[in-house]
């Protein structure tokens, strides 16, 4: 196979690389097998992938560095500004496994405003909240009311058996912007764009399962957690076998009045997330409506603190008891091996309540600006304005990505944040990629996605087990995704079958 393939020749391999035939792989074999005999050689194969005429149209930013001798290896439109879609998570949590440290967890504390007496609380249940966004099933056997359900066991061995008060859920610590700035509006009922709140509870989502009842006739709709919290409106048909199932929801905005609506075929079961209004007082009803599912009498209502004129003093009132979070080591794990923006968006701003007293996206910011620099990124050549990357308005260069790269491998949480990454044809979002190619296992980064976005970085250890940085962004294309990540997994392959050693 001569050095220099034409461009022709390399959409061949693009589209054959989206098959998965006998002959694509045959021809996937054929590519790893080939190796260029000089650095020059490997920069000209790359200039020709990313200047697919498919791509005309479309901006690709790439920077690709060794971290074992500091040169770079590739680089295209390095320093302009890109829209990096979840890479910007990589930001997130590199500040906050260096301001928050792996071993921080969070601490949501439950208080008394009363007294016991006879086995009845006879006052308020307030449950002061800093963040937390793992009151969920996720680290317990999908068992949501986990903590709940704990927290009852609580009460219960304190003797209560009837709270004469209400359930009040204090918030403060974080402020009331629970979407993003730039995020589209008409997302905001599904999951991934789920509101923030100081107090949260399924990841302010609630599971709905949609299938057809016994006689093939009627959509039935699940809710979990079941719960009186919001109203759901079934609009969904059931159609024949040979038809297509098509589920979606829509919350209205301000309110928790959903609709499921779209088709179900007979037999079929499908599952789907919706969004909340005022998590808070989501968090607190679910809370009442557990304690009273443990035999606790609740007589007053669930509330959320903003929405009630009561004036408490938590110096004043008495602790019962602290839940405690898993360390943020997991939830990192969580964020980037699975692009939870929830989780990113919540630790964001546990940075700026820890840092800055007040739990904000601004606060947050100030806080980690100091870890940015260190980074070498000017503050003023790039911008952040969520934790997640699901608004357009962030921008980044390949080259500050790769800078936060590199100092997070020379850090002392190195191999926490590495190992937080998803891992190509093994886990993550990454899971289905490179898989059974010479780069599965070799690439650990982190992928990107919004409408006419695609973005992957993160690390490569070559067939010399170099360790390499790399960013990799495409913006403005109009061409289907997938074509967009063959163009990074070609460039991943290369990377897994680089052999410096030869060219020395």
């Amino acid at each position: 196979m001569t050095c220099l393939v034409n461009k022709y020749y390399l959409f061949f391999l693009l589209l054959l690389f989206t098959c998965n035939n006998t002959n694509s792989q045959i021809k996937t074999d054929s590519l790893l097998r080939y190796n260029p005999n000089t650095l020059a050689e490997f920069r000209e194969q790359l200039d020709y992938i990313f200047n697919d005429p498919i791509f005309s149209n479309a901006n690709w930013g790439v920077f690709i560095v060794s971290l074992e001798t500091g040169e770079y290896l590739y680089k295209k439109n390095e320093d302009k500004l890109f829209i990096p879609a979840s890479n910007i998570k990589l930001f997130t949590t590199s500040a906050a496994l260096n301001l928050l440290g792996p071993d921080y967890k969070y601490a949501t504390s439950i208080f008394m405003r009363g007294k016991i007496t006879n086995n009845v609380l006879n006052g308020d249940l307030i449950v002061k909240g800093t963040g937390d966004p793992t009151i969920s099933g996720r680290f317990y056997n999908n068992d949501m009311y986990h903590v709940y359900n704990n927290w009852a066991d609580s009460l219960i061995s304190l003797g209560v058996e009837e709270i004469q008060g209400n359930i009040i859920g204090d918030d403060y610590a974080f402020d009331n912007k629970g979407l993003g700035n730039g995020w589209p509006w008409e997302f905001q009922s599904y999951w991934f764009s789920a509101p923030t709140s100081a107090l949260s509870f399924n990841d302010n989502c609630i599971d709905i399962t949609v299938s057809v009842d016994k006689n093939d006739k009627t959509p039935v709709i699940t809710l979990n957690p079941n719960t009186k919290y919001a109203v759901i409106l079934n609009n969904v048909s059931v159609v024949s076998h040979d038809s297509v199932t098509s589920i979606d929801v829509n919350r209205e905005i301000g309110s928790n009045v959903i609709n499921v609506f779209g088709t179900i075929r007979s037999g079929d079961s499908i599952k789907t997330y919706v969004t909340v209004n005022n998590p808070t007082q989501y968090s607190m009803v679910i809370l009442k409506e557990t304690l009273e599912k443990r035999g606790i009498v609740v007589n007053g209502n669930a509330y959320d603190a903003d929405d009630i004129a009561l004036s408490y003093d938590f110096k004043k009132m008495k602790k019962l008891f602290t839940h405690y979070s898993v360390p943020l080591s997991e939830i990192i794990r969580v964020i980037n091996k699975t692009s939870q923006n929830f989780y990113a968006e919540q630790v964001f701003k546990t940075i700026g309540l820890e840092k800055n007293k007040f739990g904000s996206f601004e606060k947050g910011f100030e806080a980690a600006s100091k870890i940015y620099s260190d980074m070498g990124i000017k503050l003023d050549g790039f911008v952040m304005v969520d934790g997640s990357g699901l608004s357009r308005l962030n921008l980044v260069t390949p080259k500050q990505v790769v800078q936060l790269l590199h100092y997070m491998h020379n850090n002392k949480y190195s191999k926490l944040f590495l190992n937080s990454l998803p891992v190509a044809g093994i886990d993550g979002n990454l899971a289905k990629r490179l898989n059974n190619t010479i780069a599965e296992n070799r690439i650990r980064a982190k992928a990107g996605f919004l409408e006419n976005v695609r973005s992957l970085s993160g690390y490569a250890f070559t067939a010399d087990n170099e360790p390499i940085a790399f960013s990799i962004i495409a913006n403005n294309y109009t061409v289907p995704v997938k074509l967009a990540e063959n163009i990074q997994d070609l460039v991943c392959l290369r990377l897994a079958n680089f052999h410096r050693n030869k060219w020395r």
